[in-house]
């Protein structure tokens, strides 16, 4: 009877570890699941959706039909107001790596060549465009969540399935220590991960004030696309450069 207890004593203590344990594996799982995934992607299209607060303000909503194509080809085109007839074209080594955009406005249309750091580029991004796209968002949570995971700093939970742009998602949220100086991206993030294609649909990224900074959103995600090169090129009829 003493030996039953102690068994059932020692199951209960050890609980709350082997299930910390299981989620742990779950979220390296998943890391390695999407670079796999990624890895096998050459191209893919999508509704970017995007949001983000820049020098204090949350903007509105920008949504943009993205494509991109390894190793790094982007074209982007404002579908919606604010922005709405944006079109913006680069390739890795083409155009001397400066950005293609086309810009509407009141007084005509503009086309301009942009570094991708320069000031009117990063007007209003809290992103270069060299840091768009799937690949980038995960190599950096997944450095965040390995480093976070081997220090034990990372908090993270997992929440009900749910529909988010059509598709069924796991979210999970991470938490990292509330203090810039500890390195990490972000002090919070809620990450909507497809089920079926095992990759972020969703990211919202909040700061130490647990002020939302970043909502990133992938609607009709297209894995393996089939795009060409002439997807990425500025003479497209499709395309108005």
């Amino acid at each position: 009877m003493l030996k039953k207890l102690m068994t059932i004593l020692l199951v209960i203590f050890l609980l709350p570890f082997v299930g910390h344990g299981q989620e742990r594996v779950g979220l390296e799982d998943w890391l390695r699941q999407a670079q796999i995934f990624l890895d096998r992607t050459a191209s893919y299209a999508a509704v970017f959706h995007k949001r983000e607060r820049v020098k204090g303000w949350l903007k509105a909503e920008e949504t943009v039909y993205l494509k991109f194509k390894k190793p790094f080809k982007v074209y982007m085109k404002w579908i919606d107001d604010p922005g709405k007839g944006r079109e913006v074209l680069y390739v890795d080594g083409w155009n001397k790596n400066r950005i293609l955009l086309r810009e509407p406005g009141f007084m005509g249309v503009v086309i301009m060549n942009l570094l991708p750091q320069g000031a009117i580029a990063m007007k209003g991004s809290r992103h270069p465009i060299t840091e768009v796209g799937l690949g980038h968002l995960v190599k950096m949570f997944g450095d965040n969540i390995r480093r976070g995971l081997r220090s034990g700093e990372l908090e993270y939970r997992s929440g009900k399935e749910g529909t988010v742009y059509g598709r069924r998602t796991q979210p999970v949220e991470l938490i990292f220590p509330r203090d810039p100086r500890n390195g990490y991206y972000c002090y919070r993030s809620i990450i909507n991960i497809d089920i079926e294609k095992r990759v972020p649909i969703r990211v919202q990224v909040f700061d130490w004030e647990d002020r939302l900074i970043e909502d990133y959103g992938y609607e009709n995600l297209a894995l393996n696309a089939g795009l060409t090169d002439v997807d990425f090129d500025p003479r497209n009829p499709n395309y108005k450069f």
